[in-house]
């Protein structure tokens, strides 16, 4: 009984961490005006707790090797729940963007200490992941119907108070159940390379971020900012190569399947599965013009089959392997790419457009357990290392998908309009469109966002299909 709410108190807190990635999003219009600052002001909240996490992610061996998994679990779940209070509280954009930092430095430790601490607790390491997946898959679809609940019924503050008396539970009740199962060792962290790689990530979250809005490469900052990302980077490799105390314990980068995990991980699901989970939001509210109540729904439709699917994955995973488990995940996901989000457009049923997704759903629910596990599996004495790469990797490849996702529409967008101009007859209509001109302008974008969704929907199925090739190359051992 005390393994089982071990586990129900490690899963909630990394829902709970992974809920405030997305359940956040939806607020960003409500804050503007209590917070005093704009759009664009609004969306560092989310663009600081991106940063603070990666960086953070990259001293989460060192502070695990340290002080073990369970007292990092609980300071990290203690760290998240006051920051998560002082956002509540907070009346002005500055104090806000601050308060999101230090939740970010919280949500890092709390997902790679709860991933270790999972694993241990189960023979069975696939179905162990797969009941993690429930956390990790299943808390960024119900984010969006949460947070407009809570935003539409009480107030926007409510979606950081939510976190406050699950954080008490889980800090009384993990401090009584919890057992550290790891002995701790003194290592050293190489400060100089955590410096340069965070300076590195950070720069270049902020371009990934920021780069749509100020232009990309036509604005010096961006320019700027990938010169310091790229120097860091080469920096903090000659410095790793020269040091006696890397950062990183590179063994874990000799086993085939734990690199091909790596960049299935960096690709497959950065690139390809993060662009559908932010697209398919836009889709529902921009294209289909629905309110934030019944976008979640639907996001959530294919959320139940990300629970249902990763459960019995991590099953499968135990009982045949997980590269089967991984191939056939794979071709789910390719037919579903290929054939059926394409057809998802303006037109579509509410109802039928739920119905197409939930594939997307079984193949991503399917993915998490068995790649994990195998990278675990693998990695051996260094899957605290594998776990901090792999969702360091997860992390920066989320923001290429997202940052893709979002110029390719923008662009597709913006081409469809000018070619939809192109075909009137500006003789004909020249009085219509004098005197319907808004109307005329909001058909114009909503068609022109309907043939761009297409588009993005075809660059999604082209990373995802070359994703799906190394997962395919895990047939093939290394000779």
């Amino acid at each position: 009984m005390k393994k089982i709410l071990s586990i129900i108190l490690i899963i909630l807190g990394a829902f709970m961490a992974v809920l405030d990635t997305t359940i956040v999003d939806i607020i960003i219009p409500k804050i503007q005006g209590p917070l005093s600052t704009d759009l664009y002001g609004a969306q560092w909240i989310i663009t600081a707790y991106m940063m603070s996490a990666a960086v953070m992610l990259l001293m989460s061996d060192y502070l695990i090797k340290n002080f073990g998994t369970k007292k990092i679990f609980l300071i990290s779940i203690s760290i998240f729940s006051f920051a998560s209070f002082m956002c509540g509280l907070a009346n002005d954009i500055s104090h806000m963007i601050f308060w999101r930092v230090i939740q970010g430095i919280g949500v890092s430790s709390i997902m790679v200490s709860a991933q270790l601490m999972v694993f241990s607790m189960f023979k069975n390491k696939g179905l162990a992941m797969g009941v993690f997946s429930l956390g990790v898959a299943f808390a960024p679809a119900i984010g969006p119907t949460l947070g407009g609940y809570l935003t539409q019924n009480l107030s926007w503050r409510s979606v950081f108070f939510i976190n406050i008396p699950i954080g008490i539970i889980i800090l009384i009740f993990g401090s009584l159940l919890f057992k550290e199962n790891e002995k701790t060792t003194k290592s050293k962290l190489n400060f100089i390379s955590l410096i340069l790689i965070a300076i590195s990530t950070v720069s270049l979250l902020i371009v990934l971020s920021q780069g749509n809005k100020w232009g990309w490469l036509n604005d010096e900052r961006i320019v700027y900012l990938l010169f310091v990302s790229i120097i860091g980077y080469l920096l903090f490799a000659i410095n790793e190569i020269k040091t006696k105390n890397s950062l990183f314990d590179y063994r874990v980068f000799k086993n085939y399947y734990v690199v091909l995990g790596f960049l299935i991980y960096f690709i497959l699901l950065g690139f390809s599965m993060y662009q559908l989970f932010y697209l398919l939001p836009i889709y529902y509210e921009k294209l289909k013009g629905l309110n934030s109540i019944d976008t979640g729904f639907a996001i959530f439709g294919f959320g139940i089959f990300i629970g249902i699917s990763g459960i019995i994955a991590g099953i499968l995973s135990d009982k045949i392997s997980p590269i089967i488990v991984l191939v056939i995940a794979a071709i789910i996901y390719i037919f579903t790419i290929t054939f059926l989000l394409p057809t998802l457009n303006y037109y579509t049923p509410y109802h039928i457009a739920i119905i197409k997704t939930i594939p997307f759903g079984i193949a991503l629910g399917m993915f998490f357990a068995p790649i994990t596990t195998l990278i675990m599996q693998k990695a051996k004495e260094l899957k605290n290392q594998a776990v901090m790469i792999m969702d360091y990797i997860r992390f920066i490849g989320g923001s290429f998908g997202t940052a893709i996702a979002t110029n390719e529409l923008l662009f597709n967008k913006e081409r469809e309009f000018e070619a939809i101009n192109i075909y009137q007859n500006r003789e004909i209509t020249e009085q219509f469109i004098n005197s319907l001109q808004f109307k005329m302008q909001y058909f114009e974008n909503i068609f022109a966002l309907n043939y761009a969704f297409y588009s993005v929907w075809m660059v999604a199925a082209f990373w995802g299909i070359i994703g799906s090739s190394f997962v395919f190359m895990l047939l093939f051992k290394k000779r």
